[in-house]
């Protein structure tokens, strides 16, 4: 029995609750943004925190410019009429029984909205004293206790309504937005905007925030427009909102169902409709976290998620942007229920890609997370479908493909798995290993799979020889079966040699061309009937060129390719100009939980 090889999850803890709190908390808190400052540490339930979302995706060896025909902000806010602002009294200078009025007076001016976009410059005076009054809020609720008084609480959540919640606009370029390679378009309003969700978190996190109060501010009202801010292309923006709503999936027990709900019809519409968002990334991290939490028994709620949900995201073009999290997220629920393991890989071979090699290697990335926590048992029900599409891979053009394949081969677990299944899984992999060791173009793929097979012949000798001695019985039936396809065809040939219009039907076709009809412009010297084969085989010798593995590649002597030929090649993302701004200021961006603590498991209010 092979020893499992240990995941990355472990089991649920016993006094979470069923809708995935307690550890869930603490891993998201970790896994939101934390990992990067802790250097991927485990949460307190020991449990391996979700991947973060890269917020940076920087093309750094494209030229960088200054992109002046961008649009200048993603939203455009309702400015206030009245935007003259009159500086406070500083917080700590006021006494404690003028404090509370003081801090609403704060919370009420901060609700004033300034134009970022059209006129920049515009107002820079009362946009600093907003700004101010933001910084000093910040400060005042983290180093202070019993500030966050009940009169406060609807006057916090109004400020950060009107601040923040707003219609997001389409993108620039919706039909061709590639979210790998475009840039994104960044909130010129973000000075404000940080320092309202900074403040915002602040209270969440503070010692003094009772749920039981401020449920009744944030509601499911409160909860839908946050999740709609999720498809913002600013992704500063993006990583403040996952950890604003996993710190309130953690307190407020009574939005949980709520928020998985929303999250699910999110994930509907992005499979089934739009294929187009921008947040399924966080979302995935934020669910990741919570799948952590989840106790034992898996709900029959849960189940139907991970198999209508996650596993249908596997079907979308941009599964690149959010495969690390959607991968973990199918991982966790593997660990906590292993008989879900049979329908997870038969979905995933139901969607595996046909001709996007980049995904498919995401797939094998995927696939051998899953081997590796996968009970013995559950291996034997799906290996055969499974080492059937291993032997497509391995025998993928793509050498990438091929490479990802062959690695399995070096996992421990995986191997010994495949020592105690080999008289099923060798006769499958063989053909292909064979074929491929002799006819791959890539040397780097014969090397790996003489050792795949030198692996199979230290694990049964008799059984490798069986498979060698049936594999070329079946080459030999194979090659009498293309014999005889030759005789009938030679057969067929010399029927038709006896009729009496060959000759007419010859000569008709001697003097037709593909080529010129095809390629009027080409100015061919000779024709290919009139062509030697001393001749192709000199003009092919001529032509022919080396590439780095030492395969003889033919090429077409051609003016305009053999000027391009000089050029290197260079890939889209090399050609795309990189904006200096939205660099300088995605680089300069610090995740919220780098300097937030982890909360402590919520009662149940």
């Amino acid at each position: 029995m092979p020893e499992k090889k240990e995941g990355g999850g472990t089991s649920a803890n016993e006094n979470n609750t069923n809708d995935g709190g307690g550890g869930g908390t603490a891993a998201a808190s970790t896994g939101s943004a934390g990992t990067a400052g802790s250097g991927g540490a485990e949460n307190g339930s020991g449990a391996k925190p979700p991947p973060p979302t890269q917020i940076n995706r920087g093309k750094y060896g494209s030229p960088q410019v200054k992109n002046n025909n961008r649009r200048p902000s993603s939203s455009r806010f309702n400015i206030t009429q009245n935007r003259e602002l009159t500086p406070l009294p500083a917080l700590a200078d006021a006494s404690p029984a003028e404090r509370e009025e003081l801090f609403i007076q704060k919370i009420r001016q901060c609700t004033v909205l300034f134009d970022f976009s059209r006129d920049v410059l515009s107002d820079l005076k009362w946009k600093e004293v907003k700004r101010d009054a933001l910084q000093e809020m910040v400060e005042y609720v983290n180093s202070n206790t019993g500030v966050l008084t009940e009169p406060v609480y609807p006057e916090i959540v109004r400020m950060f309504a009107v601040n923040l919640f707003r219609t997001l606009p389409p993108s620039n370029n919706p039909s061709e937005f590639d979210p790998e390679e475009d840039e994104p378009t960044l909130e010129a309003a973000w000075p404000h905007l940080q320092l309202v969700y900074e403040f915002f978190f602040r209270c969440l996190e503070s010692e003094d925030f009772q749920p039981s109060v401020a449920k009744r501010y944030i509601d499911h009202r409160f909860v839908s427009n946050l999740l709609e801010l999720f498809d913002s292309e600013d992704p500063r923006e993006r990583d403040f909102l996952k950890t604003t709503l996993h710190r309130i999936y953690g307190k407020f027990l009574g939005l949980r169902a709520f928020i998985r709900k929303q999250i699910n019809n999110i994930f509907y519409s992005f499979i089934y409709e739009t294929e187009r968002h921008n947040g399924v990334a966080e979302l995935l991290e934020i669910l990741g976290s919570i799948i952590n939490g989840f106790a034992l028994p898996l709900k029959a709620e849960h189940k139907t998620f991970l198999l209508k949900v996650l596993l249908p995201l596997h079907k979308v073009r941009s599964l690149s942007v959010y495969h690390p999290q959607l991968a973990y997220c199918v991982v966790q629920f593997l660990e906590k229920d292993p008989s879900l393991t049979q329908p997870v890989i038969m979905s995933l071979l139901r969607y595996w890609p046909k001709v996007h090699s980049p995904k498919e290697v995401m797939f094998l990335n995927e696939l051998e997370e899953i081997l590796d926590v996968i009970e013995p048992a559950e291996f034997q029900k799906v290996m055969v479908p499974l080492f059937q599409q291993l032997t497509k891979c391995v025998s993928s053009p793509h050498f990438q493909v091929a490479e990802r394949a062959l690695y399995y081969w070096n996992n421990e677990y995986i191997m010994s798995l495949i020592t105690d299944n080999a008289a099923t899984i060798l006769p499958i992999m063989f053909p292909a290993l064979y074929k491929n060791s002799k006819n791959h173009w890539n040397k780097t793929i014969h090397g790996l799979i003489y050792n795949a097979l030198k692996l199979f012949m230290d694990m049964n000798q008799k059984l490798f020889d069986d498979c060698t001695q049936k594999f070329r019985a079946e080459m030999n039936k194979e090659k009498e079966k293309e014999k005889e396809r030759l005789e009938n065809w030679k057969r067929v040939e010399d029927k038709a040699k006896q009729n009496p219009d060959v000759d007419s039907v010859a000569k008709m076709l001697e003097n037709t061309s593909l080529i010129d009809e095809q390629y009027p412009g080409l100015d061919i010297e000779m024709s290919p009937s009139s062509m030697t084969t001393s001749q192709l085989n000199s003009q092919q010798g001529d032509n022919k060129q080396t590439d780095s593995n030492g395969i003889v590649v033919p090429s077409v002597l051609n003016p305009a390719e053999k000027k391009k030929a000089d050029k290197p090649l260079l890939r889209r993302k090399s050609d795309l100009p990189a904006d200096i701004l939205t660099q300088k200021s995605l680089e300069s961006y610090q995740r919220a939980d780098e300097y937030l603590t982890t909360p402590p498991p919520s009662k149940d209010a």
